[in-house]
């Protein structure tokens, strides 16, 4: 019998433990979105295939298994808490921070910390106010187009950071008129949840 888990469980061999952590994460989103909109009603149905397996697919590049990690704008989160649950299943020491604005959601965000005993922080303040993190990798999804998002994540990452950014089809229109005002090094991976999606592996941000 075919299970919505079925597209994630093909791509990546987590344990029975992590699997479950994820089944239960899932069902706290789906207790708790009526109330704050952690995601749309019309994603509900869809959160393994939408939103936990697009958020997943970060975790296959990550090669630094104890450098410190800020999830930006984590909302629901998607891809924060499903890349620190998945660390915590592979015995990574990474310790997360997930910056978020909106005090309803870095409530939820604590509770899945303590229920789900993940090594993550939150910070309720908005990415430009916060203070700098000096992390050494980043990721954001659905937050902001790319022009605007490279100042957040040179604010807080470290001079050798990488900035892992779940993108769609403006991507490379985005890239472009990114590189008017920044320079960096850019790697494109193909999305394995949507053939118009991507993702951007950055290194080495600065101005230009």
């Amino acid at each position: 019998m075919t299970t919505a888990q079925d597209p994630f469980l093909a791509q990546f061999n987590v344990s029975r433990e992590t699997e479950q952590t994820l089944r239960a994460y899932c069902a706290l989103v789906e207790k708790w979105s009526p109330a704050i909109n952690l995601v749309s009603r019309s994603d509900l149905p869809h959160l393994w295939a939408r939103h936990v397996l697009d958020s997943a697919q970060i975790f296959a590049l990550a090669r630094d298994t104890d450098t410190p990690w800020a999830d930006l704008g984590t909302g629901g989160g998607f891809p924060g808490v499903i890349l620190a649950i998945m660390a915590n299943g592979a015995g990574w020491p990474t310790p997360f921070t997930f910056i978020e604005s909106d005090q309803r959601k870095t409530v939820f965000l604590r509770t899945a910390i303590r229920e789900f005993s993940l090594s993550a922080t939150v910070i309720t303040d908005r990415i430009e106010s916060a203070t700098p993190l000096g992390v050494g990798a980043i990721s954001a999804r659905a937050l902001a187009a790319l022009p605007d998002l490279l100042p957040l994540a040179h604010r807080h990452l470290a001079p050798n950071g990488r900035a892992f950014l779940l993108k769609g089809k403006s991507a490379q229109q985005e890239i472009n008129a990114a590189r008017t005002h920044w320079r960096f090094d850019l790697v494109i991976e193909p999305s394995i949840t949507d053939p118009d999606a991507c993702l951007l592996v950055l290194e080495n941000i600065d101005r230009a």
